[in-house]
């Protein structure tokens, strides 16, 4: 950890425990709007489900293979204690102290799933990007991510979803 993210982390959480309202939309973005993130992505593919079903399946297994081996790997190797086990931090969600804390898991799983989206349909795209970045950013507002956590998680998703994106359709205009 850098002087830097401690400092980035001590502004965001800094906000925490300030104001009611604010925690609230903290604690929704970082447990549960994944949830309308992906209710909306069903009711686009209930929409049009001939013309999104490839779209849908494949951000959906770029992100789990980003979050399921990518990630996994990289915890195995590297593991970074959350911010809360060794700092004084504002704390808002229960967390386990054993679970390592980088990349971010939910960084690199939505912004895989958001980059494959925007390579088909862009307005979409660039909502999952904003929703994605409304998750991540609560998670260090909430106190369970370091700042870079989420930076190498939201990096680590990009690239491999633009990987991802280039292998798919390759296997697609060959099939």
């Amino acid at each position: 950890m850098t002087v830097l993210d401690q400092a980035t982390f001590n502004f965001i959480n800094g906000f925490a425990g300030r104001w009611r309202w604010l925690d609230f939309l903290g604690i929704f973005f970082a447990r549960y709007f994944e949830y309308v993130l992906l209710v909306g992505l069903f009711l686009l593919l209930l929409r049009d489900y001939k013309k999104y079903w490839r779209m849908i399946l494949e951000a959906f297994l770029a992100a789990f293979v980003v979050r399921l081996v990518m990630v996994e790997i990289i915890r195995r190797i590297f593991f970074r204690p959350r911010p809360f086990v060794f700092n004084q931090v504002h704390l808002l969600v229960p967390y386990s102290m054993q679970e390592p804390s980088f990349p971010s898991s939910h960084a690199s799983f939505y912004f895989a799933l958001s980059t494959i989206i925007f390579g088909y349909h862009k307005k979409a795209g660039i909502l999952c990007y904003l929703g994605s970045f409304f998750i991540v950013l609560s998670r260090i507002f909430v106190g369970i991510h370091w700042p870079s956590d989420v930076v190498a998680g939201m990096a680590l998703g990009i690239v491999m979803g633009l990987v991802l994106n280039i292998i798919f359709k390759k296997l697609s205009s060959n099939g």
